[in-house]
């Protein structure tokens, strides 16, 4: 395996090991207040969700598209990516590895994972003009953030041709 192979392999790795807090730990605080004259501050609303906890309350209340649509883009394909290069790059001798590295490009372009945190973001922006609505980006996040970004440098690192090689 080649230098870049096995840094492609340590990224793939990193990238699942900050996948599982960002879908577990919570990603935005959202809460939503009022002020009432002579009677001062009244919460409304206050709320954390994760990834997965946002999948299992818009199932509970009867949005299953959405909710599988999240499940799909966030969690399945994300795992399903990581794994299929985890079989490129680790097993020798693999007679389809140019297909199922395809097979990654294919599930990589429609990959929601990047929209999805930089919707999180928008959303977060877009709140604070509101001063009765607060909301907070939380570790989740973060993690998840850094999951995107380290999946897209592993596959950019990634030396296709070498593998290729190596299983001929």
């Amino acid at each position: 395996m080649t230098k870049r192979n096995i840094a492609a392999l340590v990224l793939i790795l990193v990238s699942l090991g900050l996948l599982y807090p960002g879908l577990t730990n919570d990603i935005l605080t959202l809460n939503i207040g009022a002020k009432i004259p002579l009677l001062g501050d009244f919460e409304l609303y206050n709320e954390s969700q994760s990834i997965l906890k946002t999948i299992r309350t818009l199932n509970e209340n009867d949005s299953t598209l959405v909710a599988a649509l999240i499940l799909l883009f966030s969690v399945i394909v994300p795992v399903l990516k990581a794994l299929s290069l985890m079989a490129v790059l680790l097993i020798k001798n693999m007679r389809n590895s140019g297909a199922l590295y395809k097979f990654v490009g294919l599930i990589g372009k429609w990959s929601m994972a990047d929209v999805f945190v930089v919707g999180v973001f928008l959303a977060f922006l877009a709140t604070k003009n509101n001063e009765a609505i607060n909301a907070e980006l939380e570790v989740g996040f973060y993690y998840f953030t850094a999951y995107c970004i380290v999946s897209i440098i592993g596959i950019q690192v990634l030396d296709i041709n070498a593998v290729k090689n190596q299983n001929n």
